[in-house]
């Protein structure tokens, strides 16, 4: 079968690897339908790494990914605990935790310590043409949500968690700085949750557009505008109860930083591509700063695909490209130089 693989920083080729076997006890088959690329995909296309997660062989990648069903290994189960089907329709949660350690046991899979996650290395991810996963990773996708949307619950649910630690409250100010996919869900959810007036930052105008038209108060482009001035004319020189940082630009924290209120709150979900938070101690301490850092998700996945059927939130408008998996190289090469006009480019097998 093809899979798309990296062979090192931006060496991306669609090759022939072996078929995936029969599935074991508690997995499913599935055939990947649709894959979304993600910052953090880019991350490891731009150096081989992310974080401390270091790529020293090929691997295949995609972690945002949905599919159908083909064989069930014995008692495989959902996410729900329902016996799976083939023929169905399911998102996948990249992130398998053990279940068993201070961190599960305490409600916190997304900080086991003892997880794999598909499509950060060495673990396989999901551009290929089929891949075995765990069934209780699998969650049934309804009728009304599209191959291509079930790529972007991944997506919400890490906006969901991101917006959970963020404690938003109504009429209480905020700042959202990066107008990328996860941002601009975070955005449509704070709308939902009554955060007013809301604050939108990026360098893309077409990604303001977007925060405009989702219902950000106010936005500035960055690289027109000294952001954390605009913000403070606009407060008055007080800022925002709570900002959130959800770009990976190495400036953005200490923007949100400076950004933020007196006794405010940070949530940080960006990654920054040097590892590295860059801030000036004084300033969070003086302010006396509440920050929190986020992990990935939750269990958000039911609470995702929930907001996305009802249509809460309009995730399927955030797909502006769709590629073959024979482009995907063309593919991670658009996504990566920031081509005007690009939210989220999702990969069709």
């Amino acid at each position: 079968m093809k899979a798309a693989r990296l062979f090192g920083a931006k060496d991306l080729r669609v090759v022939d690897i072996p078929d995936p076997s029969s599935p074991g006890p508690g997995d499913i088959l599935i055939k990947v339908k649709a894959v979304g690329i993600c910052g953090s995909d880019l991350h490891m296309y731009e150096n081989g790494r992310i974080g401390y997660t270091d790529q020293s062989d090929v691997f295949t990648i995609g972690h945002e990914f949905m599919g159908e069903v083909v064989a069930v290994g014995e008692d495989a189960r959902d996410g729900n605990f329902e016996p799976l089907e083939v023929g169905q329709r399911v998102a996948v949660d990249p992130c398998t935790p053990c279940y068993e350690c201070e961190m599960c046991e305490q409600g916190h899979p997304n900080l086991c310590l003892n997880h794999t996650f598909y499509g950060l290395f060495p673990e396989n991810g999901a551009m290929s043409e089929c891949m075995i996963v765990h069934g209780r990773n699998c969650f049934p996708m309804p009728d009304n949500i599209s191959d291509g949307g079930g790529t972007l619950l991944e997506t919400l649910g890490v906006a969901i968690h991101s917006v959970d630690l963020a404690k938003l409250k109504v009429a209480k100010s905020l700042a959202i700085i990066g107008c990328g996919p996860v941002g601009l869900l975070i955005l449509a959810l704070a709308k939902k949750s009554g955060a007013y007036p809301i604050y939108a930052f990026d360098k893309f105008d077409w990604r303001l557009d977007k925060a405009l038209e989702w219902g950000a108060d106010e936005v500035f482009n960055v690289d027109k505008v000294d952001g954390v001035q605009a913000l403070m004319d606009a407060t008055n020189g007080r800022g925002c109860d709570t900002v959130i940082e959800a770009a990976w630009a190495d400036h953005s924290i200490q923007m949100a930083a400076d950004m933020a209120a007196y006794g405010g709150r940070l949530v940080l979900v960006g990654i920054p591509g040097d590892d590295q938070l860059h801030m000036q101690h004084a300033v969070a301490r003086r302010k006396g700063l509440t920050i929190m850092m986020a992990r990935r998700m939750k269990h958000t996945y039911p609470r995702a695909l929930a907001i996305a059927n009802t249509g809460m939130v309009d995730i399927e408008s955030l797909i502006s490209h769709h590629f073959p998996l024979e482009q995907a190289s063309e593919a991670f090469a658009k996504n990566f130089r920031y081509d005007e006009g690009v939210h989220k480019i999702v990969i069709d097998i």
